[in-house]
């Protein structure tokens, strides 16, 4: 995109919705989505993928037929979905949605995507996936400690800063510099290139935690019963690489463990549930440390998004 282009789209709106699993994003999207004649568009990094419609929470099909959704489940399990990736992919549909004058909404759970929409990313070359596979092999045969000692030849900075047991972040490390001959540290310290441009209605949803907790204990044992089991063991049938993004999906191990015979289904729910809150905690630990927002919404899901809030919001965002 050219510098005119950037100015013609800074002062466009853009809405951003973000929040931990079970907060109620989706709802509050789908009001201001009425609201703005606006369209969503997802911004959480599971729910890009189809394999698993209900364990991942994508918006429903009613939803979905009255308020346009992109970027829901676009991509295979087996494909691996990278934050540049989507801000590529993202930045497409945004342009289309602003073309035909309406409001993008963006929607999740996942920072590193919203943080990027709003700051762009590191300048990062793509990764030939023979990289990836040579460190993961790397990986697997010397265990963490021994890992983390080698990268450190190619990246000292980044493997001080990871714990052995930092799998991912690890063998990124060493794929980038296998590939690139550039430690990845040095990569991430250049400036950030291609955030979306527009002017960013920034919201976050903090419900109480109990209520929250209360949520994602009834909703997940819920969500795997009435569907989930079944995606689960599908996927499982499939045999992918454990190490995918989906197969890591928060709730899906436990469900694994437990078709696969390792556990029974009571303890493996209350593994799910317990995994989900955790999950939950560190999203709203992120999001207060590192995202910034023009409005924080902590409404109890008795009386979910007042008029009140909604009314703050709605005059912020006009074209």
């Amino acid at each position: 995109m050219s510098i005119k282009e950037d100015e013609q789209t800074e002062n466009l709106p853009l809405v951003m919705i973000a929040g931990p699993t079970a907060s109620g994003k989706s709802a509050l999207g789908m009001i201001l989505a009425s609201a703005l004649d606006g369209e969503i568009v997802n911004a959480d990094s599971m729910q890009i993928y189809r394999d698993l419609p209900i364990l991942t929470a994508i918006p429903s099909a009613e939803d979905q037929a009255k308020i346009t959704h992109h970027g829901y489940a676009v991509l295979d399990a087996a494909e691996r979905c990278s934050v540049g990736r989507w801000l590529d992919m993202t930045r497409d549909v945004v342009a289309d949605i602003h073309h035909r004058g309406k409001v993008p909404i963006l929607i999740g759970g996942t920072g590193m995507y919203l943080r990027a929409a709003m700051e762009g990313i590191s300048p990062i070359p793509d990764v030939d996936p023979i990289y990836r596979e040579q460190a993961t092999r790397q990986y697997e045969e010397q265990g963490g400690a021994a890992f983390r000692q080698a990268l450190a030849a190619y990246d000292a900075d980044l493997a001080a800063r990871l714990h052995d047991d930092d799998r991912q972040r690890l063998i990124r490390g060493m794929e980038v510099a296998l590939a690139t001959g550039k430690p990845l540290s040095q990569l991430q310290a250049l400036p950030l290139e291609g955030r979306i441009h527009g002017a960013w209605t920034s919201i976050v949803i903090e419900p109480p935690r109990p209520e929250l907790y209360d949520r994602i204990n009834s909703r997940y044992p819920s969500m795997v019963e009435h569907g989930g089991l079944d995606e689960a063991k599908a996927l499982l049938a499939r045999d992918l690489d454990p190490s995918l993004p989906l197969m890591k999906s928060v709730g899906l191990p436990p469900v694994f463990a437990y078709l696969t015979g390792e556990m029974d289904y009571d303890a493996s729910i209350l593994l799910g549930c317990q995994g989900t809150r955790r999950y939950a905690k560190r999203q709203m630990t992120w999001f207060n440390n590192q995202l910034k927002a023009n409005f924080i919404e902590d409404s109890s899901y008795n009386k979910q998004f007042s008029e009140s809030f909604i009314e703050k919001i709605l005059p912020k965002v006009s074209f």
